[in-house]
């Protein structure tokens, strides 16, 4: 008899868990995390006792489409699907969502195309969600208003943790008293941001990044710090550009002269200050 060979259990790299059959597409990869945690995807009859954010997944692949409003579902929130750009715009124009998951590579039109078109008309919370891991892609998109984005293949337990996050800083704010800083007045009761006479329009996380800085003036945060404490991420997650991009979008709609910021100060080697 032939000795018997000991079976080697290989593991998942993303999850630790052990490896199944080589996942056929992104979709199939995660709908294979969600089998590996072992939880049961609810039903989409799913009714929440409290109603929730509503949320539109626009993805051209199916069972990204419906995993992910399926996790959703079980967090109590409301989900629409749309495969195409035509398909989503049609749908934004005849409802009112809390908050957008956007594949950037979609038939028809490109989630940047429909992005663009987005924010000529809203502020809602955007997170895309892209197979592409350059960083001129990710720049590109939170330069257009983009408030995260999650690289394919993901995790959908950690794609829900952003929506929480996100969802949770674009939502009702807590009471605090209004920052004044020159002729810049900055109120998180109200989210608003007034220069002078005018109202800057600023996205949710921009709003989230400026009131934060300004609440602690003159003291230095570093771009990690800033990725935990307005993005609830951490580097090992988020690319600490994403805190660059902000800063410099918040400066083209705050200062004077963006290329030499009044009160978004770089510390060179170290982060970034508000001065009052």
């Amino acid at each position: 008899m032939r000795p018997r060979v000991p079976r080697c259990e290989c593991r998942n790299r993303v999850s630790g868990l052990p490896a199944v059959a080589r996942p056929s597409s992104v979709a199939a990869l995660v709908h294979e995390h969600a089998v590996n945690w072992g939880v049961q995807l609810p039903d989409h009859s799913y009714h929440g006792q409290m109603e929730q954010a509503r949320i539109l997944i626009v993805d051209d692949e199916p069972m990204v489409r419906d995993v992910v409003s399926r996790y959703l579902a079980r967090e109590g929130y409301r989900s629409d699907v749309a495969a195409s750009g035509p398909e989503a715009m049609e749908r934004l124009e005849n409802d009112r969502y809390d908050l957008l998951l956007l594949d950037i590579m979609l038939p028809g039109r490109t989630g940047i195309e429909l992005l663009a078109d987005v924010r000529k008309r809203s502020e809602v919370p955007v997170i895309f969600l892209t197979a592409r891991a350059d960083e001129p892609d990710r720049v590109l998109g939170l330069d257009l208003g983009a408030d995260d984005y999650v690289t394919k293949p993901f995790s959908p337990r950690e794609l829900v943790a952003r929506v929480r996050s996100v969802l949770r800083r674009a939502s009702g704010p807590t009471r605090r008293e209004t920052i004044v800083a020159g002729d810049l007045e900055i109120d998180p009761s109200a989210r608003e941001v007034r220069s002078g006479d005018e109202t800057v329009d600023l996205t949710a996380k921009e709003f989230d990044l400026l009131a934060f800085l300004a609440s602690a003036p003159r003291q230095v945060f570093s771009r990690a710090q800033l990725l935990e404490q307005v993005w609830d991420s951490s580097v090992h997650w988020q690319d600490p550009s994403t805190v660059t991009v902000h800063v410099r979008r918040i400066r083209h709609k705050i200062e004077r002269d963006p290329s030499s910021p009044r009160h978004l100060v770089t510390v060179r080697g170290v982060g970034y200050r508000f001065e009052p």
